[in-house]
């Protein structure tokens, strides 16, 4: 079973760098220069004898652009002069995001800087900075990798309300790595940051509820979890729920919708979803039949070296579905797919008839795939052109989706779930399994 694995740290409160907000201030700077300028215009030419008196109490007739509250200070000769840039900026952006010095170190990449400077907040409770230090150390940045000192700094973190810090050392305790291997704590852990919304803990906790081991089997909670996690952006949960509604797995069966979150998960660029994507595009399934766009989809993931979709490119190149005729083009995905271990005897007899020179080509442009084959001066060929950028079609979530939710906390466990693993339907016609 494949769990979610998420090494570095997604906290909001970390995203400033100290450069984005040099940047930030520089507009707003310019912006506010900008209002200040139009504030003089309008309060010197247009209104040149108003008083503190007049600008507190303004008439429907005239008001102030922007309600500024007036101080005790002596009467300024107009109203802008009370008003400096920061706060024109203050009065159109709101108020400005702390900047986190020790993580704009990090996304620089200067680690020991940003270790020294999340260790002086660790020391004050700083969740945050007790959870970067522990990433630091998990990935031996700047330091030596030290996961057992990892997993002390993500528990501290986690005690303080952390919940990425929590996701993380709950896959500690799922591979025991830095702490002794402890799957039931894991699987707590996991149950803590699913509650709290932690999409990846939904997604791994609904793969514990579909194994059944840890916790008792319940594939109407996985389900419900995986969609939760589904909605919130996750591509492996799209995929993984889309095949749930697909087989009927938690929920009645709903192919139309299935394929719908199938495709949200090929968008995202999981590369496996795009291979299933392919596959119900081709063969109609919960989707109109679309071999071109089929064909698209596999091209993309073919790209990205999945060795699946280059069988199966190679199988449209070698009888001209969505593509044009082309044995040798079909013999070097083949040979893409066979470098992975991907062998498939009905591909070699559609290659029968391929001229032993065509051969010899693919197998050589195989070789240099990705790149181009070295220009010797002996001929112009190229290797495969690159794909231009694939213009599918657009996939929107469904507004309404029709499969039903569960309560949160669900008392009585399914028995009976189904313990098969979940599979994707096979391509028919020239498409095999492979």
């Amino acid at each position: 079973m494949k769990f979610y694995k998420n090494s570095l740290m997604h906290k909001g409160n970390f995203r400033i760098t100290s450069a984005l907000l040099a940047n930030t201030r520089l507009v707003d700077n310019l912006l506010a220069g900008l209002l200040l300028g139009a504030l003089l215009l309008t309060v010197g030419f247009s209104q040149p004898a108003l008083s503190q008196s007049t600008l507190s109490q303004p008439t429907s007739s005239q008001s102030p652009l922007i309600d500024f509250p007036l101080t005790n200070n002596p009467a300024p000769t107009s109203h802008a002069q009370q008003i400096g840039p920061e706060d024109i900026s203050a009065q159109i952006f709101g108020p400005r995001r702390p900047v986190d010095l020790a993580f704009g170190a990090f996304q620089r990449g200067y680690y020991l800087t940003a270790l020294s400077l999340a260790l002086g907040r660790a020391e004050n409770n700083d969740a945050a900075a007790q959870t970067l230090i522990a990433t630091i150390y998990a990935n031996g940045l700047g330091v030596a990798q030290n996961l057992p000192l990892a997993s002390t700094w993500y528990a501290i973190a986690s005690e303080n309300g952390d919940i990425a810090a929590t996701f993380q050392l709950a896959l500690l305790y799922q591979n025991g790595t830095g702490v002794p291997k402890n799957r039931q704590r894991a699987t707590e852990l996991f149950t803590i940051a699913a509650q709290a919304g932690y999409r990846e803990a939904m997604y791994n906790l609904a793969l514990l509820y579909v194994e059944g081991v840890y916790v008792e089997p319940n594939i109407i909670a996985a389900s419900q979890l995986m969609k939760k996690a589904a909605e919130a952006g996750l591509a492996e949960a799209n995929y993984d729920y889309g095949i749930m509604l697909i087989e009927g797995v938690g929920s009645p069966p709903n192919a139309a919708l299935g394929a719908n979150y199938i495709g949200l998960a090929a968008q995202f660029g999981l590369v496996e979803a795009q291979v299933e994507y392919a596959t119900l595009l081709y063969l109609g399934k919960g989707v109109d039949r679309d071999r071109p766009e089929a064909t698209l989809w596999y091209m993309r993931a073919a790209e990205a070296g999945n060795p699946v979709a280059q069988n199966r490119l190679a199988k449209l190149y070698a009888v001209g579905e969505g593509v044009p005729l082309d044995l040798q083009t079909a013999a070097m995905w083949r040979s893409l797919a066979r470098r992975q271990g991907l062998n498939d005897a009905s591909m070699d007899s559609l290659l029968i008839s391929i001229a032993p020179e065509d051969l010899k080509r693919a197998e050589e442009r195989a070789f240099y795939w990705p790149s181009d084959i070295p220009d010797t001066g002996n001929t112009p060929f190229r290797a495969i052109a690159q794909t231009p950028m694939v213009q599918t079609r657009q996939i929107n979530r469904p507004a309404t989706d029709i499969t039903p939710d569960t309560p949160e906390q669900i008392q009585a466990p399914q028995t009976a779930a189904p313990q098969t693993p979940i599979t994707a339907p096979s391509p028919e016609e020239n498409i095999s399994e492979n």
